[in-house]
């Protein structure tokens, strides 16, 4: 029997390109393909883009620049462009890079094998009629007791800075039955940790056993799921967190005590400029409601600093906001114009007021993720291990509020919920040591 052809994929960006990666590997894992972790072994490369963060046409041109020894040594090579940028820029991508032998959108990458099997370059950056989830293979078995699961894709908010609406066109939800089908798939596997994904997550809207369900009412259906210990979702704008969200988070214990809530800015004038169609205090006020469902939540953010137009006293507005929320982690970025969007049109700050703004915003961010972090130390958290840790007989989990675990714990296994006394705090991580069995 011949060797099975290898792929190797390289994964820009968010968790939905994580788990649209392992999708698209499952998808040619059913053509013949397996994974290898090594670029020189492979038959086919696959780079799955990401254009939110800055200078992602720059990366996957190096990526490819990388590449044209390894073809020029293997002819039969496949090299595949996958993702927003992809969805972007395909035309373009093919034109500058004529090794590229396939260009696929997020929408279509259920077409991946047939286009592997084209001869000629290709490209499909189509928004399908068909549901691209009903052309892939069941969910294959996981790499540990944690795995993202897409339920929402797309956006309708249109924020003047966010390419999501033009790559990853408008919101769509997955059925109900699907989801739930995916789900007790993935338990029957070992998974123990689901992750909800939507561009909008919480603006999932799906029908099941004639009644209509938000992501509240999804997320009731799955925690009836027997085996499934923890549920978490994201990413969520404010504006979709009905009571019925707010109050699941007091309701059901699976539902962990996290949320990543994205405010952007805390000045009111630059929020209308962002189209974020919320104000700071609508916020705060959110955050008051959410913490009476769930006192104890750890509340994660995004900021962009530096976005056209804000002034020294706007942007003063973003760090009182933080000041008064306390986040236990955040995401922040100096604002980068991504072309199409509304917000590229206008005139950007200069790259030493940005960069001087964002490195206060991350000091501020850091010491509250610190402070939180080492609140920790001397309680008791439940740990779900993931894999093992550097250390002979360490374990590596995550805790309820997704902090990084390290168990000194010789007879752990993975897959295994347990219960930890934190020890110790560092930079991004916890240690601890297990006191149940």
């Amino acid at each position: 029997m011949a060797d099975p052809k290898k792929l190797f994929i390289k994964t820009y960006g968010c968790q939905m390109n994580v788990y649209d990666s392992e999708r698209m590997a499952e998808a040619m894992g059913a053509d013949g393909y397996v994974t290898t972790e090594t670029v020189d072994d492979a038959d086919m490369v696959l780079i799955n883009t990401c254009h939110i963060r800055e200078k992602a046409s720059e990366k996957l041109y190096s990526d490819l620049g990388r590449l044209r020894k390894l073809k020029a040594a293997k002819p039969d090579l496949k090299v595949g462009v996958a993702g927003c940028v992809a969805q972007a820029e395909g035309a373009e991508i093919l034109r500058r890079m004529p090794l590229v032998d396939l260009v696929v959108g997020p929408q279509a990458y259920h077409r991946l094998p047939e286009m592997a099997r084209a001869k000629g370059q290709s490209i499909d950056t189509d928004f399908p009629l068909e549901d691209k989830f009903d052309s892939l293979p069941e969910r294959a078995a996981t790499r540990g007791p944690t795995a993202f699961l897409t339920v929402q894709e797309g956006c309708d908010k249109f924020c003047a800075f966010c390419v999501v609406p033009y790559t990853r066109g408008a919101e769509v939800s997955r059925p109900v039955d699907r989801i739930l089908t995916e789900a007790r798939g993935l338990v029957s596997k070992g998974v123990r940790d689901i992750t909800l994904l939507g561009q909008n997550v919480n603006a999932y809207h799906g029908s099941h056993q004639g009644r209509d369900l938000t992501l509240a009412k999804l997320l009731r259906e799955m925690a009836g799921i027997d085996g499934l210990q923890r549920l978490r979702y994201t990413t969520s704008h404010p504006n979709d967190m009905d009571d019925d969200l707010i109050a699941a988070h007091g309701d059901l214990p699976k539902l962990m005590p996290y949320l990543h809530l994205p405010v952007q800015s805390g000045s009111d004038r630059i929020l209308k400029a962002m189209n974020r169609k919320h104000t700071a205090e609508q916020y705060l006020r959110l955050i008051e409601r959410i913490r009476e469902a769930r006192p104890d939540i750890l509340l994660s953010s995004d900021f962009i600093a530096g976005f056209p137009g804000e002034t020294e006293a706007e942007f003063e507005e973003t760090l009182d906001l933080i000041r008064a929320v306390g986040f236990g982690m955040a995401y922040s970025f100096k604002y980068s114009a991504r072309p199409g969007t509304p917000a590229a049109e206008k005139p950007e700050l200069p790259a030493e007021v940005s960069d001087a703004r964002l490195q206060r915003l991350q000091t501020l961010l850091t010491q509250q993720q610190r402070a939180a972090q080492e609140a920790m130390v001397g309680r008791e958290v439940d740990v779900l291990y993931e894999k093992p840790g550097r250390l002979a007989g360490q374990m590596i989990g995550k805790s309820d509020h997704l902090h990084a675990v390290h168990v000194d714990d010789p007879q752990g296994k993975i897959g295994e919920l347990v219960r930890v006394r934190v020890s110790a705090s560092s930079s991004n991580s916890l240690a601890g040591t297990r006191i149940s069995r």
